[in-house]
């Protein structure tokens, strides 16, 4: 990596960062293509996000990413969100304008189904009928992803029944809600079945969901990735469904950041993939 006084510089903000694999991403990239930047992790309180975002474009950064528990307030922070994020209801990457306004946009969307696309090219989402486990804040930008793509059904189980019924309200009259007992009698003709929950998640328990009416043609995939296989695609691919990871997702949306901030577009590869599971 090349730093010098010119450096192009971003990051990651979260409480806590420690844990994120986004500077080893970012940093692949920056080391491959001889790029003077740098990409930090940077620990903001919640109570200090507006300082720290205002403090960007003095500091000469060109914007960054945000985590938990940062996405939802950046919404009223920044000073324009796109239109995605505005319908997602949060923001994970920022870039730092010309004249050192900021911008939010949410980049989950199009990172998870440039993930399904890669992980699963012969799915045709143009018309598909999806079921999609789960309505916290991933589940929105899922439920987005699948609907610009073309999706004319989503099926939406959740614990909660007021967390589902506001998504579909964001999302009419393409979500429909399903009675979280019944989540698993409604797949038989579906295409693509999503995990947009942290069950399965290393330390979380699995998600309960029973996959014996689910058509074997049916794509599954989580957006978990810490285990790279969950039970659910261990158990999808045990009878026979193609399954896509997680970590694609995560990949995949870093790809636009990076573009705004250092000039120039990544390709999302095996061994990038390899580098950062190591």
């Amino acid at each position: 990596m090349t730093i010098s006084g010119r450096a192009k510089l971003a990051g990651v903000m979260g409480w806590p960062v420690g844990h994120s694999r986004s500077p080893r991403l970012h940093g692949y990239w920056l080391d491959l293509h001889g790029i003077d930047g740098a990409y930090v992790p940077l620990a903001v309180r919640p109570g200090d996000l507006g300082p720290a975002l205002r403090a960007l474009p003095k500091l000469g950064f060109r914007g960054c990413n945000l985590t938990v528990p940062h996405k939802e307030d950046a919404l009223s922070i920044v000073d324009r969100v796109d239109d995605t994020a505005r319908r997602i209801g949060a923001v994970n990457t920022v870039v730092v304008e010309a004249d050192g306004t900021l911008t939010g946009h949410n980049t989950d969307a199009p990172g998870f189904i440039a993930n399904l696309r890669q992980g699963a090219p012969d799915l045709a989402l143009d018309g598909a009928t999806a079921m999609v486990v789960g309505a916290g804040g991933a589940a929105r930008g899922v439920v987005a992803g699948l609907v610009e793509a073309g999706v004319v059904q989503i099926r939406l189980a959740n614990r909660s029944p007021d967390k589902a019924h506001a998504l579909c309200r964001a999302f009419d009259p393409y979500v429909v809600a399903m009675p979280w007992d019944e989540r698993g009698d409604h797949l038989d003709d579906i295409d693509l079945l999503v995990n947009a929950t942290s069950l399965g998640m290393t330390g979380q328990p699995a998600l309960d969901l029973p996959l014996d009416g689910l058509s074997r043609r049916a794509v599954v995939t989580d957006i978990v990735y810490a285990p790279l296989e969950t039970d659910l695609l261990a158990r999808a691919r045990a009878r026979g469904n193609p399954v896509v990871d997680g970590l694609g997702m995560l990949l995949h949306q870093a790809v636009p950041g990076f573009e705004a901030w250092f000039g120039l577009r990544p390709e999302v590869t095996e061994a990038l993939r390899r580098h950062v599971l190591a």
